[in-house]
């Protein structure tokens, strides 16, 4: 979706780095204009996670994080019956696809349903510069006997990337429904390392027109005047138990009452464009967290894997529940583990920009050291290595100007402490001690003036089991100004709990209790 990504929405939700291994399955079922859509979700395999974490015992332990799209920990299937896939905020518990067709006969790609985007796009065939599309499905418009030319051209800019060309029409197929002369985009290239590394093909947007890029009508559109559905109504539901084999199910036409519980409570669309409502108070358990006593806005996002909120929220939100920023974890974890090492190093002259190859945190290429993960970007295995070298080569440039200032070796270290504490995690992620669940506080949002609570174990992403379990924050920051803002994004970490509806005819949102 391009505005949330200039709003840079793939901070959140870079939402996991998919493995390259396509297992995503759509099993459709129609009855009376009511069509669902099953949507697949992966078991997370831990050694096959991308971010790598350094932990003082394993150095080679993994950090799983993930944005939209852009995701940041593989997911790998057994290839054994139907796979699922979850997006883990490390990014997240929640990236989740299905299987459409466009062409006659169909070509078949599995895309992500987005509320936050308005435009279809899949890789094409035209596409020869980008090594992404080769490594997902390509549409080939002279297979299909319905694709009519279009050629306008196209780009759709992400914060982690971007894809761009051209339009073209066919046939599009989802579950039983047909959606005839479909305007979408065929992509010739998509540069960046997020689409390489992504589960799915390509995105299906399910916002309004009015974000569509070059005003395309959204296939939603298309499927209610075509009169495919029986209600101009769409519905979610995601599964968060990671252990079943159905992650989740989109219904076009109606809801499934097998999966909530209770009434929805229905907020009016306060802006077409994305699905944005207006919402009240943010609790802190039975707290006000302040920031939006009076009003805040919200969007209902289903590509966005965690729930983004403005700076001043999260940031009590995560001293609530003892979360830290991962790159300072890291960086604490390397100056207790390499600290003395590094001061040791430069008291005896070492050059300072071989140091860090000298403990083997990084590679030395002749000038300064470089990361050492540069296979993870095939097999998945070390992404973060590059964080780490950093880091250490940062700590070699604080330490060596404390040198020379004659400060003792426990004040330096110290000090560079303290400077950890100020680094930024380049993708929002925050750290939670698992163990602490039991003693965190539920978080609210109220929204059409009831309370949707958040329990610790439904707004913390864990990952892993007993002593190896690594946890994140469902939260991330994002300061959105006004008039837009201040902006709370729903993302994944909350449509689980809570059974979404997308009223299209009403113009208005639903949530009720999942099940």
């Amino acid at each position: 979706m391009p505005i949330m990504y200039e709003m840079n929405r793939m901070t959140l939700v870079a939402s996991f780095v998919l493995s390259l291994v396509l297992l995503a399955l759509v099993l459709p079922v129609s009855a009376e204009g009511l069509f669902k859509i099953k949507l697949k979700k992966k078991p997370l395999e831990q050694n096959n996670q991308v971010s790598m974490r350094f932990l003082p015992k394993n150095r080679h332990s993994q950090w799983p994080y993930a944005r939209n799209y852009g995701l940041n920990g593989i997911l790998r299937g057994d290839g054994e019956g139907e796979v699922d896939i979850v997006s883990l905020k490390n990014y997240l518990n929640a990236q989740y696809f299905g299987e459409i067709g466009i062409g006659t006969p169909p070509q078949n790609f599995t895309v992500i349903f987005d509320t936050g985007s308005s435009n279809l796009w899949v890789p094409s065939t035209k596409c020869y510069l980008s090594l992404a599309c080769y490594f997902h499905s390509r549409y080939k418009s002279s297979k299909s006997s319905t694709y009519n030319k279009n050629g306008t051209s196209a780009a759709i800019k992400y914060g982690t990337g971007a894809i761009s060309g051209f339009f073209s029409k066919d046939s599009v197929e989802i579950g039983d429904l047909i959606v005839k002369n479909q305007d979408f985009i065929e992509a010739t290239r998509e540069p960046s390392l997020t689409f390489l590394l992504a589960k799915f093909d390509g995105i299906l947007g399910l916002g309004f027109q009015e974000i569509s890029i070059g005003k395309a009508v959204p296939v939603w559109y298309n499927m209610v005047d075509q009169n495919l559905v029986k209600e101009p109504i769409f519905s979610f539901w995601f599964n968060r138990n990671a252990n079943e084999g159905i992650g989740g199910e989109i219904v076009f036409g109606g809801v499934d009452p097998d999966h909530y519980k209770g009434e929805h409570t229905y907020v009016p669309v306060s802006h077409k464009g994305y699905w944005q409502f207006d919402m009240g108070d943010v609790l802190i358990g039975k707290q006000s967290s302040g920031f939006c006593s009076e009003v805040c806005s919200a969007i209902a996002d289903s590509g966005t894997s965690l729930i983004a909120g403005p700076t001043a929220t999260v940031t009590e939100i995560n001293y609530a529940i003892g979360a830290a920023g991962v790159v300072s974890e890291e960086c604490k974890t390397i100056v207790a583990e390499y600290g003395e090492m590094i001061f040791q190093f430069l008291v005896s002259e070492t050059q300072p920009s071989k140091i860090c190859s000298e403990i083997g945190l990084c590679e030395f290429n002749g000038i300064q050291g470089v990361g050492i993960g540069i296979e993870s970007v095939v097999d998945g295995t070390g992404l973060r290595s590059d964080v780490m070298c950093n880091v250490c080569e940062m700590s070699v440039v604080w330490i060596r100007n404390q040198l020379i200032q004659n400060r003792t070796q426990e004040s330096i270290l110290n000090y560079v402490n303290e400077l950890c504490e100020r680094l930024p995690s380049p993708m929002g992620e925050s750290a939670v001690d698992c163990s602490n669940l039991a003693s965190m506080p539920t978080v609210s949002f109220t929204i059409g003036g009831k309370i949707f609570p958040l329990k610790p174990e439904e707004y913390v992403l864990k990952i892993g089991e007993g002593g190896a379990a690594q946890c994140i924050s469902g939260f991330t920051a994002m300061d959105v100004p006004p008039p837009l803002g201040p902006l709370w994004i729903l993302g994944d970490v909350f449509m689980g709990p809570y059974h979404t509806v997308f009223d299209y005819g009403n113009l208005k949102v639903g949530f009720a209790e999942a099940m």
